[in-house]
């Protein structure tokens, strides 16, 4: 995929996903959050929890849930952690990490606390 169709397709990926998160009265405070380490696609607020969100896009669900790496996930942690210092309460705010994987056909599952031990 050269890199300007790629980019459109994670941008039309990342709409599908605040879409979802706002018809489910989250509100998005940041899109593709730009830190130190890296970027976070999505940031959420769910109540207390700032949610902390990765978007993948592939054919099939499935298959977009295997493009995660665990150094992808060590990016977003890295990143969270600076984008954490910002908040009110710091590193010891409430937190959640979802990903939100894309179909081809747009549809967008999501898995909260993806990242939880």
């Amino acid at each position: 995929m050269s890199g300007t169709v790629s980019y459109h397709s994670g941008f039309a990926a990342e709409e599908c996903v605040v879409r979802h998160y706002t018809l489910a009265g989250h509100a998005v405070l940041a899109r593709r959050w730009r830190g130190k380490g890296g970027e976070i696609d999505v940031i959420a607020q769910d109540g207390e929890n700032t949610v902390f969100i990765e978007v993948k896009k592939s054919d099939t669900h499935a298959a977009a849930a295997a493009r995660i790496s665990d150094r992808q996930i060590r990016r977003i942690f890295d990143c969270a952690s600076e984008y954490m210092e910002t908040l009110p309460g710091g590193l010891l705010s409430p937190v959640r990490f979802d990903v939100a994987l894309v179909d081809a056909t747009g549809r967008v599952e999501v898995i909260e606390n993806a990242f939880h031990a």
